[in-house]
């Protein structure tokens, strides 16, 4: 971690991982926490595996939808840690994404109480670092990962995995 170049949002979710990992792999689950409320969330490609991609648009009203996020996943591994970028698009191809470049880390691990949940934003640069701060990096991670941990403990626990 580089405090130039990197943030890093921490959280103990008291649920299970499998129940986190869940949220980050599903659709359906990821759509109703990965923009900040009230803003809406609609997931046009999701496809989570090295390699894969996804595409993400935000709307106001539930009417209207503007481009979001196209990103690819850069590693997979099960119930433990994704990295995405914005960097490379869904379709792995160089892009130069507005407004800042990021590349995210997750990073699930088992705990007493659930999951410690953990996501870092890393930068190219300082510019960028600096950049995505004054726009609003850490209230919105913050923001999503509350409605993750929101969305995954006030569901039952599930039995199977």
């Amino acid at each position: 971690m580089d405090a130039d170049l990197d943030f890093t949002v921490e959280k103990l979710i008291h649920a299970p991982v499998p129940a986190v990992w869940d949220a980050w792999t599903s659709p359906s689950s990821f759509a109703q926490w990965w923009i900040p409320k009230p803003y809406l969330c609609r997931v046009e490609h999701f496809e989570v595996s090295s390699g894969g991609g996804f595409i993400t648009n935000m709307s106001e009203d539930g009417k209207v939808y503007s481009p979001h996020m196209d990103a690819a996943f850069l590693i997979v591994e099960q119930e433990k840690k994704i990295v995405f970028t914005n960097a490379v698009d869904s379709a792995l191809r160089p892009a130069a994404p507005q407004p800042v470049a990021v590349t995210g880390e997750v990073s699930l691990e088992a705990h007493p109480e659930g999951t410690l949940y953990r996501i870092t934003a890393r930068h190219g640069n300082k510019e960028a670092h600096r950049l995505h701060l004054e726009l609003g990096l850490v209230e919105g991670w913050t923001l999503v990962t509350e409605q993750l941990a929101e969305l995954v403990e006030r569901r039952p626990a599930s039995t199977e995995h």
